[in-house]
């Protein structure tokens, strides 16, 4: 079976995400979702399978996340701003199958392995 880590290589979490993976002979694919986006379809699958609301995938640290959390954004409204602008994603995401896990802190990983 395959992993897929949704990431962005630059990101620190995303590194030591990494290299646990790596330490532990887990070979995985790397899906640079900031540089190639994602479509509405994905996002939603990949939030279904982690079992999250896109609300709780926020990254509160990029600028438009917090005005959507406090106005109250629907599912959908939130979910397009993320396709739209996909660092409004929270990372890194393991997915393994039909199960996946927002890796935060990177060791919630080993929870989908």
């Amino acid at each position: 079976m395959s992993i897929a880590v949704y990431e962005k290589p630059a990101c620190t979490t995303c590194k030591n995400l990494a290299r646990l993976l790596t330490d532990r002979g887990i070979e995985f694919d790397s899906v640079e979702y900031i540089v190639d986006g994602l479509t509405e379809p994905e996002v939603r699958d990949l939030l279904a399978k982690a079992g999250i609301g896109a609300a709780d995938a926020l990254r509160m640290r990029e600028a438009g996340a917090k005005e959507l959390k406090e106005r109250g954004a629907s599912e959908e409204e939130i979910i397009d701003a993320m396709v739209d602008n996909p660092t409004l994603l929270q990372r890194p995401f393991v997915v393994n199958g039909d199960r996946a896990v927002l890796a935060r802190p990177v060791e919630r990983a080993l929870e989908v392995l």
